[in-house]
């Protein structure tokens, strides 16, 4: 097998539009901006995992553009992209051709500075650079940015799910063939319709099941197991972006299971001061959770409250 250290997600990503795995009138609109060799300002929305930053970067690959990839959950600072944008996109590639900014994660961006400037980058540049913007929710960006780019959504419709999941199926058996790992079509399938349409998500569970170069029934009790342990850390130190990233991948769990799991693992890493404090934290969230209309807002406000009112060992 190949070494553990190098991801699947990574080894396999798609280097053309051709090769990346989407509903044909997304493919369709993609492989017409790639003919015309002119990437417009873009805002690419949908669900984590659903292929957003893949296909801007096989865009600037087959166009042959120069890009500069920003994570904006990891550099959301006005300070740092303005110092990165304006110092990449102030100048004229090698080649003459047009440069473009790939800023992942821009929900992340803070509305009332940074996206205000990252509003006026987008004129100051441009004569040559274009920005892609990748989101999961396109609200979160304000609609200044929205109005001077073309959205796409990368929701899969209930007409599309079908052959998309089929596509990605078929996918996942070529990746685990070639990374000889024995397995079950029936459990792989399992694992694809937990986690679909998360693409990125499927293929690191498979990679983690495949360790022990079988992926077979054994592996189903796993599958919904809950690993609180990165949550307990991120929380411990405050990593406010990588605790809601943590919601965001498992809301597909049943809530009321999420919530018991915390309180089973959570009494564990706070003080025993804080456990009172904790529960009833736990618990008037759990009761919210059955009326709540947004289920990740809801969970990530407990898991803020907590480590906020809360000391952790």
């Amino acid at each position: 097998m190949f070494g553990e250290s190098f991801l699947w997600v990574e080894k396999y990503r798609p280097k053309t539009i051709e090769e990346c795995i989407l509903p044909d009138r997304i493919k369709t609109l993609f492989s017409q901006i790639s003919l015309e060799g002119r990437i417009p300002n873009m805002i690419l929305s949908g669900d984590p995992g659903t292929g957003k930053t893949t296909v801007a970067k096989a865009l600037c690959n087959e166009i042959g553009c120069d890009f500069l990839m920003i994570n904006g959950s990891e550099e959301s600072g006005i300070d740092v992209l303005r110092t990165k944008i304006r110092g990449y996109a102030s100048t004229v590639s090698f080649d003459g051709g047009r440069k473009v900014v790939i800023l992942d994660e821009a929900d992340y961006l803070n509305p009332n500075s940074t996206q205000p400037a990252l509003r006026s980058f987008i004129e100051e540049f441009e004569k040559h650079c274009s920005f892609i913007l990748t989101c999961n929710y396109v609200n979160r960006i304000i609609e200044p940015l929205r109005s001077r780019c073309q959205s796409i959504d990368f929701k899969i419709s209930r007409e599309d799910k079908l052959t998309v999941g089929t596509n990605f199926g078929k996918r996942l058996y070529n990746i685990l063939d070639q990374e000889n790992v024995n397995y079950d079509k029936k459990v792989v399938a399992e694992v694809l319709m937990k986690h679909f349409p998360d693409y990125r998500r499927t293929l690191n569970e498979l990679q983690k099941y495949s360790k022990y170069g079988n992926i077979d029934t054994g592996i189903l009790s796993q599958i919904s197991d809950l690993d609180l342990t990165e949550l307990m850390n991120y929380m411990k130190v405050k990593k406010f972006n990588d605790v809601r990233k943590w919601v965001v991948n498992n809301l597909d769990n049943d809530p009321q299971k999420v919530y018991r799991k915390i309180y089973d693992v959570a009494s564990n890493h706070v003080q025993a001061t804080s456990i009172p404090q904790l529960v009833l934290i736990l618990a008037d969230s759990q009761y919210k959770s059955a009326f709540a209309a947004d289920h990740e807002l809801n969970l990530v406000a407990c898991l803020v409250e907590i480590m906020v009112e809360c000391q952790f060992i």
